[in-house]
């Protein structure tokens, strides 16, 4: 029995047909790893992202750690100060602009970067993936992530074009 086009259309419906929903779930799961494994330091997920971008970057202004997690600063702030709290980063207004923030890793945040360094591995582990296929999929995510955020931008210059009644 053939589908009918409205029961071919209602199909696309499915959440099983979601690729948000699969990579909302995979989100979810791979938080669930991090949580395990990030608790020997101390860490959450996110936290572990802000210290991810010092130990590669070094000093940063919150805008710009903000910009490469793509967290917005009223995401941002309370990690930071739980960090602070917890003696791994220290924030201070920039000498030169004291309308901006700077972050820095203390000795101490500076010192785990090396009990980081197993996590990676363990995530690795966690996936069943080999090195090639991480990568891989990695690589598609990045340009799917690019690809959506070129859509979003494009959405949402034809929403304020449709809104103005200057349609293009």
């Amino acid at each position: 029995m053939t589908p009918t086009p409205a029961a071919a259309q209602e199909d696309w419906l499915r959440l099983d047909r979601q690729i948000c929903f699969s990579l909302h779930a995979a989100s979810r799961a791979f938080n669930g790893v991090y949580r395990v494994i990030l608790k020997d330091l101390g860490l959450t997920y996110p936290q572990y992202l802000v210290m991810l971008v010092l130990w590669e970057r070094g000093e940063q202004p919150v805008k710009k750690l903000g910009e490469h997690l793509r967290l917005d600063s009223g995401t941002l702030s309370p990690l930071l100060k739980r960090l602070e709290a917890a003696g791994l980063v220290r924030r201070e207004r920039s000498a030169r602009d004291e309308r901006s923030v700077e972050v820095r890793l203390t000795d101490e945040g500076d010192a785990l970067r090396e009990r980081a360094l197993a996590v990676p591995r363990r995530i690795v582990e966690a996936t069943g993936f080999d090195l090639a296929e991480i990568r891989e999929l990695r690589e598609r995510l990045d340009r799917l992530t690019g690809a959506l955020d070129a859509a979003a931008t494009q959405e949402g210059a034809g929403h304020r074009t449709r809104r103005s009644g200057h349609e293009e």
